[in-house]
């Protein structure tokens, strides 16, 4: 199945709204961009300087590899801060979990207004990230890359599609909004040109593509 046609049959996918009924404050806009995406400029000379090589084993894997959801200030671990980041009006308990807002998925165009519909996305995911290069980190550095708040690499979307997505990467998935693929690619390319990670040639020629649709 073609990258396109994925992308159909996964904004196909059936949702329904979920509903807030408690009262909320602004503090967050809606849809908040995830830090550090480059221009397109300087996202193709990353994507150029990547290294392309055959796709690794998948041999040791495990995502407890990657301690996610570490504590970031307070009682608020990555998903929590997260969700603030990326929702609009979000109000938290004094455990920090979310009790109301909304989150705008630039994936699929969904609004959710319960945080249980939305997933935080690793862009770039634990298991491509293995197989990209992670398998010799350090677990301390695997957790860094799985918390890593300074990069776009974390993302609040509709979860399923977050589920979908599963481990591809985008010579074989692509979010279902079009639109979005030039940022998507900006992100990738960025994620792993921090992180040091591979590519392989199929997953370069699709992350070209989508830069190739970007104005800026």
């Amino acid at each position: 199945m073609s990258a396109s046609a994925r992308r159909r049959a996964s904004s196909a996918l059936g949702v329904l709204l979920a509903t807030a009924a408690l009262s909320v404050t602004a503090a967050f806009p809606a849809g908040a961009t995830p830090p550090g995406i480059p221009s397109k400029s300087t996202a193709q000379s990353e994507l150029n300087a990547l290294t392309v090589a055959a796709e690794g084993s998948m041999t040791g894997y495990s995502r407890d590899k990657f301690p996610h959801w570490s504590t970031v200030s307070g009682t608020c671990n990555t998903r929590e801060t997260v969700l603030k980041r990326d929702g609009s009006n979000v109000v938290v308990d004094s455990s920090c979990a979310a009790t109301s807002g909304s989150w705008y998925s630039p994936y699929d165009g969904a609004t959710w207004t319960a945080a249980s519909d939305v997933d935080i996305d690793h862009v770039v995911p634990l298991a491509e990230a293995w197989r990209s290069g992670a398998s010799s980190w350090t677990t301390d550095r695997r957790e860094s890359f799985a918390n890593d708040l300074e990069h776009p690499q974390l993302i609040a979307v509709t979860d399923n599609v977050n589920q979908a997505k599963g481990d591809q990467d985008p010579s074989t998935w692509q979010p279902p909004r079009a639109a979005y693929d030039c940022t998507y690619s900006k992100m990738w390319i960025r994620v792993k040109h921090h992180w040091g990670l591979r590519l392989q040639s199929a997953e370069k020629s699709a992350l070209q593509s989508m830069l190739n649709t970007c104005s800026s």
